[in-house]
């Protein structure tokens, strides 16, 4: 039973990815296109959120969002959420409306196909290089005064012990936040981790909810309130957590 189990799970993990990369592959040109230009990416945010739908419902999932506070569209943010699964991804585009770019590691960048999209389409930081660091910072610039937002996962990461509810918060989307004095929205993925882990072997169709928390304004605030308001934020995120548990 076990085994019959299993191979359901990798063959619905197959479908997932292959549904994940066919529209990628099909409308790379596209894509490319869009891309080349900032005042295109709107356009390219458009897709991908049509993407990010056809994934969830063909791979059985149903996204559920719930928002304490209107999210306004003229109107820059640093989403911050935890990070436990490539679903992650998919629920950010279909549950926020505003373009945003991510701020994501480099070393996914270099997947087949997926990393060239990836990389045209994502602040890339290499966490390992000072400098790549410190361009980070620039490039958020050029992004926020297009008036596109900004989403970070501030654990860095996915955490190795899959047993941990919420890993330690890095610095960074404060720093930015603090710097552009633009609003933070914590947002919280409740189920991500449960119906698709980094467990090959695990998961299961099923309703995704997603809780955008009200914005923590940054107006007036400087670096030295930093480390509050990341612990903050945080323990926005950590009692959501906790509580659907």
């Amino acid at each position: 039973m076990i085994v019959f189990k299993n191979i359901l799970i990798i063959l619905w993990r197959i479908w997932f990815y292959l549904v994940m990369m066919l529209p990628i592959l099909i409308l790379l040109p596209v894509l490319l296109i869009l891309l080349s230009r900032a005042q295109w990416y709107p356009y390219f945010f458009k897709i991908a959120r049509g993407w990010a739908a056809v994934v969830l419902y063909c791979c059985g999932f149903f996204p559920k969002i719930n928002t304490e506070e209107k999210i306004d569209k003229k109107q820059s943010y640093m989403f911050v959420a935890n990070h436990t699964s490539m679903l992650d991804i998919l629920m950010m585009f279909y549950g926020i409306n505003n373009p945003f770019v991510f701020v994501a590691k480099y070393e996914l960048s270099k997947v087949l196909v997926f990393g060239w999209v990836y990389k045209s389409a994502c602040i890339l930081v290499d966490r390992k290089n000072r400098q790549s660091k410190k361009e980070v910072f620039t490039q958020a610039q050029n992004r926020l005064n297009n008036g596109t937002s900004i989403c970070i996962f501030p654990e860095g990461g996915v955490p190795d012990d899959l047993n941990l509810i919420l890993d330690t918060f890095k610095d960074g989307a404060f720093r930015l936040a603090i710097d552009h004095q633009i609003p933070i929205v914590p947002i919280t993925f409740l189920d991500n981790k449960k119906h698709f882990s980094f467990n090959f072997l695990s998961g299961s169709p099923g309703i995704l909810n997603m809780h955008i928390h009200a914005k923590i304004e940054t107006k007036g605030l400087g670096q030295d309130a930093r480390g509050e308001l990341r612990n903050h934020t945080r323990t926005i995120i950590l009692q959501k957590l906790q509580e659907s548990n």
